[in-house]
């Protein structure tokens, strides 16, 4: 219901309103069903892929390896979540940059922190998820507030430093 209600909000035309760990066809068809446009997926999946498109939503799956990369891709995905991040390391990150068409959205999800955000910058990230950096058990509202105003002075800074050119999901 709550994203329901976000997408019924009128936040402007550049915010994207989706949902998180999809992982079946009927996820895909029940947050088609609240009008949002964004599908996140821990995993990569064929069917939800394929079905994530055939509604005209955004596609962003989690892969682990190069070869799930491709596969995502060739389904159909828009972006690639890079999960989980505290195994693929910047490091990694460049790599997958060297192989992969320039085009892509390659967003790292899951360990990115204030600490490592500039890292996978430098690397070519085109952005970052944050969930336990952001909000853990028993943050109160005004702690999470503080953490996200941290987060987004954070990315600014780094962007000032690199520039904001970096390819997004259905962009």
């Amino acid at each position: 219901e709550s994203i329901r209600t976000l997408v019924g909000a009128a936040l402007g035309d550049d915010v994207v309103i989706g949902a998180g760990t999809v992982l079946s066809v009927e996820d895909v068809e029940a947050v088609a069903a609240t009008g949002a446009s964004l599908v996140v997926s821990p995993n990569v999946d064929e069917a939800v892929v394929r079905k994530t498109k055939a509604l005209g939503m955004i596609s962003l799956p989690g892969v682990a390896t190069p070869s799930e990369a491709f596969s995502a891709l060739r389904w159909g995905a828009d972006a690639l979540k890079a999960f989980p991040g505290e195994q693929i390391p910047p490091k990694i990150i460049k790599a997958w940059k060297a192989v992969l068409p320039k085009t892509v959205c390659l967003m790292p999800v899951g360990g990115v922190t204030l600490a490592n955000m500039q890292d996978y910058w430098d690397v070519g990230a085109s952005g970052f998820g944050v969930g336990t950096s952001l909000y853990a058990p028993g943050d109160t509202p005004e702690e999470v507030a503080k953490k996200a105003r941290d987060f987004v002075q954070h990315m600014e800074a780094v962007t000032r430093t690199q520039g904001t050119k970096r390819p997004l999901p259905g962009a």
